[in-house]
Order: C-alpha cells, then structure tokens, then sequence
C-alpha cells in the first residue's frame, strides 16, 4: 500500500525523513528501521532537529537584531507606529540567520515562535531603556522640559476632544485632566505608555518567529 504524508496526503517513500512537498518529518516506519536502542535509525534525529534550538547561534543572532529594531521601536521614535513593523521583520531576519548557521534547516512553527520570543523580550526591554533615558535627558540634561510639558499637553487637547464625541461629559474630561496634568499623571501614563509598547513587541516578536519558521525555512529543508 503506498505512504502518504499525514499532513498534505502526497505520496512519500519509506525511506524519505521528510515529506517532500510540505517537509513534516515523517513517523511512519517499519520494524526493520528500529536500532538496539529501540528507536527508528532514519527519522529520529531529524524529528528532534525540527522542534529543538540551539540557544547559543540563535542568541547571537537575537542580539544583532533585536537591539536595533528597540530603538526604531522606541516611544520617540520619529518612524512612530510604523516602527513596530521592525520587530516583526527582527523576528522573522533571526530565524532566517539561525538556520544559516545550521545543518538542519528546517524548524517547527512552534520553535521559529520561541526564537522570536527571545527577539521580542531584548526589543522590548531596549526600546523601554531608551525610552525612558531619552525622556530623561531631555528633561533633566538639555533642559527641554517646557517643550515635552506642551506636547503633553496637546496630547491631552486631542484626547479631550475624542473623549467629547464620544460623549463623555465635561466635568468628567475636567477631572481626568486635573489628574493627568500633575507629575503623577504624567508619570503613571508613560509607565503605562511603555508597558503597552513592551507587551506589542513580544506579540510581534513571536509573529515574526513563527512566520521566519513558516515561510522561510521550507525551501531549506533538508533531503532524504
């Protein structure tokens, strides 16, 4: 009776490790392929290649990456929103560099998602880092104070004006921005400011890992 693969049911070999139109490595075997060990000779390596990482090239790589994406990332960056597609690209550029560097070159979704993790979390912290120094030498060391007080400020206006066409009341608005104008406030909303932007770039992170495994390990799979 022919094999087919389980996942794309094309036809496979006995002997094929992986299948060769969608590359999942293939579990069916006869009781021949079996070693003393007691496990099969011709696919069990490659099946513990696809979900396991070798930290050490896959750290080297986040570092290269992920530390640059943070600061495109960062709150003051003048690329804005635009800048957190970094990350995603981050993610997916380090898998891509992890499986350059290895002789099994094909990786599970799951595992391209746990690298791009690690990009995530190093993104995230250095984008909070510089964040949070930038706001600091501008107020403290090139005394620009009065210039992010006005900004603030105008944020405020914008935000006082969404909240009114959404129907909020007056007395409402007035209270919020007594809070928000004093130094807790302001303090309270970059805080919050900085989290959302932390936990944004560990979710693009993963999807730029999980999309590096999809998409771009495949033409590198390695043969039967």
């Amino acid at each position: 009776m022919e094999q087919t693969c389980s996942r794309c049911h094309q036809p496979v070999n006995a002997e094929d490790r992986y299948c060769p139109s969608c590359g999942l490595p293939q579990l069916v075997y006869t009781a021949e392929s079996f070693t003393g060990a007691g496990q099969p000779d011709h696919w069990g390596e490659g099946v513990r290649d696809a979900g396991a990482i070798q930290w050490k090239p896959a750290l080297r790589a986040a570092l290269a990456l992920a530390i640059p994406a943070g600061l495109f990332c960062s709150l003051l960056s003048p690329l804005g929103i635009f800048g957190l597609t970094f990350m995603v690209g981050a993610g997916a550029w380090v898998v891509a560099l992890y499986l350059r560097s290895q002789r099994s070159a094909w990786i599970t979704v799951a595992a391209g998602a746990r690298i791009g993790l690690v990009t995530g979390v190093l993104g995230a912290w250095t984008a909070a880092a510089v964040t949070g120094l930038s706001l600091y030498a501008r107020r403290f060391w090139l005394h620009q104070g009065s210039s992010l007080d006005e900004s603030w400020r105008a944020l405020l206006n914008r935000a006082n004006q969404l909240w009114t066409s959404a129907g909020v009341d007056t007395q409402t608005i007035a209270l919020l921005d007594a809070k928000l104008l004093t130094p807790e406030g302001r303090a309270g909303w970059v805080l919050a400011s900085i989290c959302f932007l932390m936990a944004m770039l560990l979710v693009l992170g993963v999807a730029g890992g999980a999309l590096g495994a999809r998409f771009l390990a495949r033409p590198r799979r390695p043969e039967s």
